[in-house]
This record gives structure tokens, C-alpha cells and sequence, in this order.
């Protein structure tokens, strides 16, 4: 098990590049089942839940080429054959977007199993919204021993409204409706930037979608899709990570290949709390250095601040004068890293769905467990300005979502490494005599 090794008080100067965003990636993967013909996808980036998705596919039969070299960013997905539309337990454990599958797969295959999902522990995110919008799609469902399995001969279009805003919710749903019989209207549906960039997918590949990116989205069912090529967007949350380490090491940070109307809200709390930052289409400087103010700050769906972003905004509260109210709306259990960063000199008092933080805590170096992906981030970012050289346990969780951190924080100036776990060696075993 890998380990961080990171020594802090190196302001971070140069420029980092942003990679694709994951959260577009993985349902972009799975749109490749919609369809017999190649999908080809570039800005891929080289995380761990790509990896887990490209096994999944490739367990159903899909046939699955990650380019390398100058290609490296790029995955070629065909869905000419799937012999098991079913999603195993040791795959979807580890990665709760492995749900993504089952609306393409109940499209394409007329059927579909599933386990049912894992990932991080930050709170209970239920498949139920999923599996309403199938049924209201015509889909029967049955659950058991831990296996969702839905059917339908051909998918009828209908109205669906979500209860509660779901991201995957929506993305499953988008992709099971392109190919069902007549028009679906769906409400209440996720905004995000990741949902659009399926939408623009999916209208490549021959879909008929209108209103992505809104609360209304409208789907024209067609009969087949075909192959297409696309580039994934920039990853708004790995961006805004870097954004923040920028501002808390007092250096001077380019982070470029980002689109920064994808984070409005978090530059605009930024600037709030005093971080001076100057953008164009595709870059954030970050001009470090300067005093910062605490500031109140709530997670909303988007265009709000994103839950993602709760953690590292945290860290850069513990270094802000004055006390900050810190409000999880989106996830009930989102605040295990609050510990993590106590133990490193943080203030921090955990009030149900609130953590007040009390700034100008000195941070000094600890032992750290990452508890999930953008927990570990929090705990990167703290260890880039605490005294001493602190060791984060776990890092398979930020592999999950950020692509070789060290390298890129390295390129700027942080002092960061990488060690294995080194197992002790076994003892002899003892001579036998004849």
C-alpha cells in the first residue's frame, strides 16, 4: 500500500496542467455500450476508476484499446459483442459510478445485473433514483442477494422526475432514454458540466437531446446509435485543488488547461476570502501571498460550491484569520478528514452537518489516513504548508481521481514523494535433517 511523503513550506511556482475530468470520463465509457461501433475517447485521464471501468467493460466483452505513448490520454471502446451485460460485485465495490452501467446496458441488451455499488465512505448515495426512472421507463426490476437486475424488450419514453438531484441519476437515466421509444422528458435534473458533456456525446453518436446542462432535459428515442469520437472536459475539481494549493503556499501558480466557467462559484468564494486570482478561457493564476479572511461557506448542487471542493476549502480555512462555518449539504458523513486535520494542529469542531474552523492554526506534520478521494486531497494540501514531513497512508483513494499528483505538484516546487509499503522479510525456514 502506497504512502505520501510530503515536507511543507515550498510555495508552488510554474505552471501544473489540468487533466480530463473523471466524473465525464467514467460515463462517457459507459455510452460506449450504446452502440456496436468504436467509441473514441481522448483527455482520458490515468486514474483508477478509468482502470476499473475498462475491466468492467471488458468483463462484459467489450473490447477495450488505451492508447500509449503520444496517444496515452486516449481509449478506444467497441461494444460490437457483450455475451454478460452484468456488472460483477468485485468491480462495482470499489467505485460507486459502476451504476453507470445499468441504463446503457437495459437499452442495448434488453436486460442488465448488477451488484449494487461502493466507493467512498462519505454517506449513502442510493440507486433507488436509478431505478425508479427505469420503471418509469417500462424496465421491470428485481433486487436480490446484493444484484439489481432490470428488463425490458424496448425501453417507452416517458416522463420521469427526479426526487432529488442525482448526477449518476441523471446520466443513467440520459443514456437508457436515447434509445427508448418515443420522447422522455426528465425534471429536476443534475446541471453539471459532466452531464452536458455526456449530452454532447451522446448527440455525436446520433442521440437527440436538448436542454443538458438544465433542469429540463428532453430525449427523442432513436433506434441505434453510432460511433463517434470526443474529448473529454477538464477536470473542474482537480483544477480547483490546485487553485487552493496556490493560495495556501503563498506561491505563484498557473493552472492551466481548465475551464474556469465550470467553477465559478468556488473562484468567487475565493475571492471572498481574499485569494487574488486572474482567469482566461482555459487558466487560473493564483497569486499567493496575501492575507487571508474566513468566510461561511455552504455545498450545493451545481452552479453552487460543489461538495467535492468541501474538504480543500477546509484546509484553507484553518490558515484564514477568523472563524468559518463550514455547511455539508449534499452528503451526510463528508467531514472524516476534519480529524485527520486535528491531528496535523487544526481547530475544528464538528456540529452535526457543520464544522467550525477557527484559522491561523500552525500546521505541523503527522501520520494521516486518507479516509476517501477528495479527503486524501484535504490532506495533501494541509501537508504542502504544515512544519515538518508529514506521511498520508492510503493514497490508493486520490489515485482514484487525481492523475500521479506527486509528479505535478513536484513540477511546481512541493516537496512529494511516493513510497511502498516495504513487508517485512519472512524468516528461514528451519534446515531438515534426513
Amino acid at each position: 500500500m502506497d504512502k505520501l511523503v510530503i515536507r511543507g513550506g515550498n510555495p508552488l511556482l510554474g505552471t501544473i496542467r489540468v487533466s480530463g475530468a473523471k466524473n465525464a470520463a467514467l460515463p462517457a465509457m459507459a455510452a460506449a455500450i450504446l452502440t456496436e461501433e468504436p467509441v473514441i475517447l481522448e483527455n482520458i485521464p490515468q486514474v483508477r476508476d478509468i482502470e476499473t471501468t475498462r475491466k468492467l467493460l471488458a468483463e462484459m466483452g467489450a473490447e477495450v484499446e488505451l492508447g500509449y505513448g503520444r496517444a496515452q490520454h486516449r481509449t478506444t471502446i467497441c461494444c460490437r459483442d457483450l455475451a454478460s451485460p452484468e456488472a460483477s460485485y468485485e468491480l462495482v465495490k470499489t467505485m460507486r459510478a459502476s451504476t453507470l452501467v445499468l441504463g446503457p446496458l437495459v437499452a442495448r441488451c434488453g436486460r442488465a445485473r448488477i451488484s449494487l455499488p461502493g466507493g467512498c465512505a462519505i454517506g449513502a448515495r442510493p440507486i433507488d433514483l436509478h431505478i425508479k426512472g427505469l420503471q418509469r421507463l417500462g424496465a421491470v426490476i428485481t433486487q436480490e442477494h446484493g444484484f439489481v437486475e432490470a428488463r425490458a424488450d424496448r425501453l417507452r419514453g416517458a416522463e420521469v422526475v427526479f426526487d432529488t438531484i442525482t448526477v449518476t441519476g441523471t446520466e443513467d437515466l440520459l443514456m437508457a432514454a436515447v434509445l427508448a421509444e418515443g420522447e422522455t422528458i426528465m425534471l429536476n435534473c443534475a446541471r453539471e458540466p459532466e452531464v452536458a458533456d455526456l449530452a454532447d456525446l451522446l448527440n455525436k453518436m446520433g442521440a437527440h437531446i436538448e436542454g443538458a446542462g438544465t433542469s429540463t432535459i428532453r430525449v427523442k428515442g432513436v433506434s441505434k446509435l453510432h460511433g463517434a469520437k470526443h474529448r473529454i472536459i477538464p477536470d473542474r475539481i482537480e483544477a480547483g485543488t490546485f487553485i487552493i494549493a496556490g493560495a495556501l503556499t503563498g506561491g505563484d501558480l498557473n493552472v492551466a488547461g481548465c475551464d474556469p466557467r465550470h467553477f465559478m462559484a468556488l473562484l468567487q468564494k475565493l475571492g471572498e476570502v481574499g485569494v487574488k486570482t486572474a482567469y482566461t478561457a482555459d487558466a487560473v493564476r493564483v497569486m499567493g501571498d496575501v492575507p487571508l479572511n474566513s468566510a461561511d461557506m455552504n455545498t450545493e448542487e451545481y452552479p453552487g460550491f460543489p461538495t467535492d471542493m468541501q474538504a480543500q476549502y477546509m484546509v484553507l480555512a484553518t490558515q484564514a484569520q477568523g472563524t468559518s462555518v463550514i455547511t455539508e449539504n449534499i452528503f451526510e458523513n463528508r467531514f472524516m478528514h476534519a480529524q485527520e486535520l486535528v491531528r496535523m494542529g487544526a481547530n475544528i469542531k464538528i456540529e452535526g452537518s457543520r464544522a467550525v474552523v477557527r484559522g491561523r492554526s500552525p500546521l505541523s506534520a503527522a501520520a494521516v489516513l486518507a479516509s476517501d478521494l477528495r479527503a486524501s486531497a484535504s490532506l495533501v494540501l494541509a501537508a504542502l504548508v504544515a512544519d515538518g514531513e508529514t506521511i498520508i497512508d492510503r493514497v490508493y483513494h486520490i489515485d482514484r481521481g487525481y492523475e500521479h499528483i506527486e509528479e505535478k505538484l513536484r513540477g511546481v516546487g512541493a516537496q512529494i514523494r511516493r513510497i511502498g509499503e516495504i513487508l517485512p522479510k519472512r524468516a528461514a525456514a528451519p534446515a531438515v535433517r534426513a
